[in-house]
């Protein structure tokens, strides 16, 4: 399967996803197969629901959908195509709710490096690990949203969120948030924190503004937080999705309560602690093959030069070390009360290494605590649920979408097994690198 070179047509989804149902005139196309059919046999199938794995699957793909998919004795059709996997586990593609499409290229970040084809190298990035869907949480502007309808090949769907509200007044608020309407974004992005005492945090009346402004034009509010406190005021004004880890003391039956009663998700975004510290000395990470395949020579050399190595040994580098552990022991305690977690990285400014990071994500999901099969479930059918996109992805499931990933080793035996990908697809195509 490794050398497969199929093109890659992704039929664009954000028009018809349940975020975004005004821009159903929108909707664009790029391409699909609907005669073939293939039938992939004899692998493991995770399916993403959280349901015991099927062993010696089917899998069967038509015109870039799931048709059917279960044991060993599901009918493949007649004149199907049929390959096989046997001994190779099957996936949903990974999802991540909380990455950045960019303007960074290698170890530098300048606006006229954000183009279509630069964002579509992105998109390509992440769909090379395996990560088939990103939302790209704050500071996309109309290019991106060019790139999000009329796809590229080969590279992984795209939702987006628009210029961060930075507002100070209510009134700025609302206006930004009209703003964010108009540029046809999936979803509103806020930041309510104080960057550890170093800039001023968004007043409540302020993000009440946006909160009600963007539910009055039918989107959703996606909130940066840090401190416990800030994240129960934000649910309190509605807030839609907790876009980090609580990070600054443990979580209580209150703020577990308020979760749950809304069924709001929260995304732990563990990578974004590692990328403020592990620099410090050269990480181990830098020899693995499955990061380096891929993974900007620039950007390799960016964060071993003395300069970036000093800035991961600030006291404020040395505060989010403790963030980390803590943000690890409030996954722990929300997932056991039954709080919905949506895998994501923050992935996207330099040094979070888009796509290998998500796979990092996991490993850390799993130390803290959660089950492999638990953490698949968060970066797949939990993260689209949460996203509002679990009608069509997230699941291996007759229907959906058929974006999937293929793995040499079985990740529920190690989580870390999700680095022996070998083959991604999107909408049936294979991701070819």
């Amino acid at each position: 399967m490794r050398h497969i070179a199929v093109v890659v047509l992704v039929v664009g989804c954000t028009a018809g996803s349940p975020l975004s149902r005004e821009r159903e005139p929108h909707r664009h196309q790029v391409g699909t197969d609907s005669a073939a059919v293939i039938a992939y046999v004899g692998a493991r199938i995770i399916d993403g629901s959280g349901a015991a794995a099927v062993e010696k699957g089917v899998l069967i793909v038509e015109g870039g959908r799931i048709r059917a998919v279960g044991d060993a004795r599901t009918a493949v059709p007649p004149g199907a195509s049929v390959v096989n996997l046997a001994g190779k586990t099957i996936t949903p593609g990974l999802i991540n709710a909380h990455g950045h499409i960019t303007d960074v290229r290698g170890f530098k970040s300048s606006p006229e490096f954000y183009t279509p084809d630069h964002i579509a190298q992105q998109l390509r990035l992440y769909a090379r690990y395996g990560v088939t869907t990103v939302f790209s949480l704050g500071g996309e502007n109309a290019t991106a949203v060019a790139v999000r309808d009329q796809p590229p090949a080969g590279t992984a769907r795209l939702f987006l969120a628009g210029p961060v509200i930075a507002a100070a007044t209510p009134d700025a608020a609302r206006a930004a948030v009209d703003g964010v309407k108009a540029l046809r974004a999936d979803l509103v992005k806020i930041r309510v924190d104080d960057n550890l005492g170093a800039t001023r945090k968004m007043p409540p009346e302020v993000y009440r503004a946006v909160i009600d402004q963007a539910h009055a034009n039918g989107m959703r509010v996606a909130a940066h937080i840090f401190y416990l406190q800030d994240a129960k005021d934000v649910l309190a004004a509605g807030g839609d999705f907790i876009a980090h880890s609580v990070r600054d003391t443990d979580v209580d039956a209150e703020f577990i309560e308020r979760l749950k009663v809304r069924s709001v998700c929260v995304c732990p975004t563990l990578m974004r602690e590692v990328s403020t510290f592990v620099y410090e000395t050269r990480p181990a990470f830098l020899d693995d093959p499955f990061f380096r395949r891929d993974a900007d020579p620039a950007a390799i050399d960016g964060v071993q030069t003395p300069q970036h190595q000093a800035s991961n040994r600030t006291p404020a580098a040395a505060r989010y070390k403790l963030a980390l552990e803590q943000a690890k022991r409030n996954l722990k305690a929300l997932k056991a009360a039954g709080v919905r977690i949506a895998m994501g990285t923050d992935t996207g400014p330099a040094a979070r290494f888009q796509g290998y990071f998500e796979h990092l994500e996991l490993e850390h999901m799993v130390s803290a605590g959660l089950t492999p099969m638990q953490v698949l479930v968060a970066a797949t059918s939990e993260a689209a649920a949460c996203m509002q996109v679990g009608d069509r992805l997230g699941l291996l499931k007759a229907g959906y979408d058929a974006d999937f990933n293929v793995f040499a080793s079985n990740p529920l035996d190690d989580i870390r097994h999700t680095r022996t990908l070998e083959s991604v697809f999107v909408r049936g195509r294979a991701v070819t690198r």
